[in-house]
């Protein structure tokens, strides 16, 4: 088995790896980890001092999204997440529980200053706003891009006694 491996490094050693060769290397890879410990990248901390803060708010729960100015998103956290069933999940108790577990994360990335974008009319609303500011972050902007209707539905036809 070593004599195999050895011949297989020399090989890679003398050839100019093609498409296919590369292919044949991870394999090759897999088997080598076994033998000596794989060395890892260190993975570099993301340092984003500003960012969006997504709220979700229905009548029956509440979502708080930390994305990048880009909108790639870097935590998320709800309220059955964190463990609330039921009706508890849109009380803005719930929704001072969500932003405390979200933003941890990103504090960790130095987030400071952020956009407040809320949607919904659910009454974790409020509370998850008022949370982010307990929290130490300078709410820039508050955004809110709750749907309205224009003229809404069409009603029920009138009712014939």
């Amino acid at each position: 088995m070593s004599e195999e491996i050895v011949k297989k490094e020399e090989e890679k050693k003398v050839a100019i790896p093609a498409a296919t060769d590369v292919v044949e290397d991870k394999e090759d890879d897999d088997a080598d980890a076994t033998t000596a410990p794989a060395k890892k990248k260190k993975s570099k901390k993301r340092h984003v001092p500003r960012g969006k803060v997504y709220i979700a708010a229905t009548y029956n729960n509440t979502i708080v999204t930390f994305c990048d100015p880009q909108g790639n998103a870097l935590s998320q956290c709800s309220a059955g997440r964190v463990g609330f069933k039921g009706p508890k999940k849109s009380t803005p108790y719930a929704a001072g529980i969500i932003v405390k577990v979200a933003s941890e994360k990103v504090k960790d990335m130095g987030m400071k200053e952020i956009d407040v974008v809320v949607k919904g009319i659910g009454s974790g609303r409020d509370g998850a706003i008022r949370a982010l500011n307990a929290q130490g972050f300078h709410l820039a902007t508050i955004e809110d891009l709750t749907p309205m209707p224009h003229n809404g539905c069409r009603p029920k036809k009138a009712r014939r006694v």
